[in-house]
């Protein structure tokens, strides 16, 4: 009769209302458009966190992002409103390379077309970036963000593999580095006050939402929405209910 599927959070989802409790319920002005209000709910408040409080970029550093999908691309931007003097974006889809260049990515790493720990040190004159958000979720990625950071450098984990999965680097690399692995839960944010911030930049033009969306369904389009998803061919997609 089909799988158990969880809630993430104990939150339901694609549904009109939903029942939580008043201290999870944040008042914003009525000017802000819900689909792109609705972003900050998760994937917004989750990579821009990552950037600015997990990893607390400051101007002048270098960042690299692993993964550079909806959650990626706003670690990127959150990089690029820290005030990152470089910010390289690793991803497989050549097309979300591009697209992250929008959201201030100065420069792309494609692991297709070779070994993208050498790309990130050959980008930074063979240093290593400050910071390596890792966004995918997967042990390889994480162990390959270890490597390009510098001396001292910091590995910001976002994405999540199976508690099975075990991250593995040379004993000894550790204490000779000096090198910082932390992971970031929904961007180490206060909702209560973060997310507001975040709005504000909005406002400010320099947080950028409408730009994420790149696809608005129906609900009875769910199926293709996920289809999209899974595809990797939305930044975000968007379900719109008829209110009508």
């Amino acid at each position: 009769a089909g799988e158990p599927i969880p809630q993430m959070a104990r939150i339901g989802t694609m549904s009109q209302y939903a029942v939580v409790s008043e201290r999870s319920l944040i008042k914003i002005d009525k000017h802000y458009p819900l689909d792109k209000a609705v972003l900050v709910g998760c994937g917004v408040t989750t990579g821009v966190g990552a950037a600015i409080n997990t990893a607390q970029v400051k101007r002048g550093d270098k960042v690299a992002i692993i993964g550079t999908g909806g959650v990626g691309l706003n670690a990127v931007q959150g990089a690029a409103i820290a005030g990152a003097s470089q910010i390289i974006a690793v991803d497989i889809e050549d097309r979300k390379l591009e697209l992250a260049s929008s959201f201030g990515a100065t420069d792309a790493v494609n692991p297709k077309d070779g070994d993208p720990v050498q790309a990130v040190l050959n980008l930074t004159g063979g240093v290593g970036v400050d910071y390596a958000i890792e966004v995918i979720g997967n042990v390889k990625t994480i162990q390959q963000a270890y490597g390009m950071v510098r001396r001292r450098g910091t590995v910001v984990v976002v994405g999540m593999d199976s508690d099975e999965k075990r991250i593995e680097t040379p004993a000894q690399d550790i204490v000779r580095t000096e090198k910082r692995l932390v992971g970031s839960y929904y961007g180490s944010s206060n909702p209560q006050e973060d997310m507001p911030k975040l709005l504000a930049l909005y406002d400010e033009g320099k947080l950028k939402l409408d730009e994420l969306i790149t696809q608005t369904y129906r609900l009875d389009q769910i199926n293709q929405a996920f289809a999209d998803l899974e595809s990797g061919q939305n930044a975000r997609g968007v379900i719109l209910f008829d209110e009508g």
